[in-house]
């Protein structure tokens, strides 16, 4: 890049921004857990994102091609450029947490998430740094369980950003929100695994690059404890066997090359090698593989929301967009949703960032509640943001014209992937409920405390707003 070319860049981004670097907005109460060679990283990040990745995000579309084939067989150039580009500046593999793999760049959950929130200001951003999902989960969980031989083959050529992978445990014929109905079997032959069964919502299935599947199934369906009866095991993409029968839509949108697919497993063997941790041990693996991923996905719609958010500013202040011969700045209707979407993001990055930290201090289980939290909350807050910019824009903001649409698509689903709200909501609303005979005994204890306080002062209980007025004369009956 010519000094010509940095220089315009540099006023490009004081201009559009309006702000200080993201090294410099970073909640204070954040700043104590964030190294300055993060602080540097964040800002490089930024940087990349907004000058290379957002501007490369329409000629990525436009690179895939039409027709579903050639959709789904097509890798675009400028993600290539745009890697080599993001290793140059050292932005690769940020997402490993430091104090649990020895892989990744040395972050924490903390510093990564706030990568993560500049990632999702554009389409193509976590993929070049090679930080998009599902490959970030899909790595953590080889890099944490598997064997020598597994990460070898198939976790070194993921951190090279070589190959791609997709996760595979959803299932069409079941309520998959109770990951205990999957039924996808697994059936152990000498030293093979045979599989049969069908997967759906496989992300990441339909790019030619995903060389390798992370499969949950029913491996002991007869065992008595229902959360020991599934396994995770590991099966390459080219196993004879697998069909992908189509690739699903997101509200429309097909996401290709990445991709949803509908596959189907008959009689797919499986070398025994490839099982992960052990039989019966899947829901040990995918919940230490969720959590995380919860707050990537929660971070990167953070900055979803602020990059809709920079739109609807950017269209209330168009001089030549004036409804009723005013800018939209000018309407006060306007200015209330600018201010209740920014007061709506700061809340949301709060909770994930407080729910990272939870994590970096142990681990993703010792932090269940606050992961829960923002699972839950930030999606929607991101929806909220989108649909108010939508409404700015009118008929643009749900065309192809401007990207809050698709936003809004993605933003939507992520109310379902990694467990429904409903799961979320229903545990947390069950642990809390778990404080009901306590907090009964509690509040006892305390009414009778009172009386206590009141008789040592000599005073007798009695309501503040007691009135007893009786009206007209008593009756003579």
């Amino acid at each position: 890049m010519s000094q010509a070319k940095n220089d315009v860049s540099e006023k490009l981004m004081i201009d559009a921004n309006a702000q200080p670097p993201a090294s410099e907005r970073i909640p204070i109460i954040a700043r104590p857990f964030v190294s300055d060679r993060a602080k540097k990283t964040l800002d490089t990040v930024e940087k990349f994102v907004e000058e290379e990745c957002v501007p490369a995000d329409p000629v990525y579309v436009q690179q895939i091609g039409e027709g579903v084939a050639s959709r789904f067989s097509s890798h675009p150039p400028v993600i290539e450029d745009l890697k080599k580009r993001a290793k140059e500046l050292g932005l690769w593999n940020m997402f490993l947490p430091k104090n649990h793999f020895k892989e990744g760049a040395g972050f924490s959950n903390l510093e990564y998430g706030l990568m993560a929130e500049m990632l999702g200001k554009s389409r193509v951003a976590s993929e070049a740094t090679n930080c998009a999902a599902p490959d970030t989960g899909n790595m953590e969980v080889i890099a944490k369980y598997g064997t020598e031989q597994q990460k070898r083959e198939w976790l070194t050529p993921l951190l090279e950003g070589k190959i791609r992978s997709a996760f595979l445990m959803t299932e069409p014929q079941v309520a998959s929100s109770d990951a205990t109905n999957i039924e996808l079997r697994m059936q152990q032959e000498g030293n093979e695994w045979i599989l049969n069964g069908q997967k759906w919502w496989s992300s990441g299935a339909g790019d030619p690059r995903c060389q390798i599947y992370i499969v949950m199934g029913k491996s002991d369906p007869s065992n008595p404890k229902p959360y020991a009866q599934q396994s995770v095991i590991l099966v390459p993409a080219s196993t004879p066997g697998i069909t992908i029968n189509r690739m699903l839509s997101v509200f429309g949108y097909d996401d290709a090359p990445h991709g949803h697919g509908h596959i189907s497993f008959n009689n797919v063997r499986v070398p025994a090698s490839n099982m992960v941790l052990g039989p019966g041990r899947g829901f040990e693996i995918i919940q230490g593989r969720l959590g995380p991923g919860r707050i990537h996905h929660a971070m990167r719609n953070i900055g979803s929301a602020e990059k809709a958010l920079e739109w609807m500013i950017a269209r209330m202040n168009d001089p030549t967009k004036k409804p009723f011969g005013k800018n939209l700045s000018e309407h006060g209707v306007m200015l209330e949703r600018v201010a209740r979407s920014r007061i709506e993001i700061d809340a949301a990055r709060l909770m994930v960032l407080n729910a990272a930290i939870k994590i970096d201090s142990k681990d993703a289980k010792a932090a269940l509640k606050e992961i829960a939290e923002a699972k839950v909350f930030v999606p929607k807050v991101m929806l909220d943001v989108v649909d108010k910019a939508i409404q700015a824009f009118g008929g643009a903001g749900v065309s192809q014209d401007t990207p809050l649409a698709n936003m809004y698509a993605q933003g939507r689903t992520m109310r379902i992937v990694d467990g429904p709200d409903e799961v979320h909501l229903l545990q947390m609303g069950r642990n809390e409920n778990r404080r009901g005979t306590a907090l009964r005994k509690k509040l006892a204890w305390q009414k009778e405390a009172t009386e206590q306080v009141a008789r040592k002062y000599g005073i007798q209980k009695k309501d503040p707003l007691q009135l007893d007025r009786v009206s007209g004369k008593q009756s003579k009956l």
